[in-house]
């Protein structure tokens, strides 16, 4: 079951990401960014990659950052 979960997290977390290119408003595209880098770092928990987890939770305080830097500088 626990397979099949991680999967699920990874394709959510492909998706989200593909989904947040097309996206035009800024913080929603981060927002998204955001949540799609989440589920990829879940994803990469369970394969226990080295490399893929430090990159998601690089990617996904990057989308953080930005969310906070849009909200405050306006």
């Amino acid at each position: 079951m626990l397979p099949l979960v991680a999967k699920v997290f990874g394709i959510v977390g492909v998706l989200c990401i593909t989904y947040g290119i097309f996206v035009k408003k800024e913080v929603h595209q981060d927002i998204i960014f955001a949540l799609g880098g989440v589920a990829l770092l879940v994803y990469s928990v369970y394969l226990r990659d080295p490399i893929f987890i430090p990159l998601q939770i690089i990617f996904t305080l990057a989308s953080l950052y930005e969310i906070y830097k849009i909200k405050h500088t306006k």
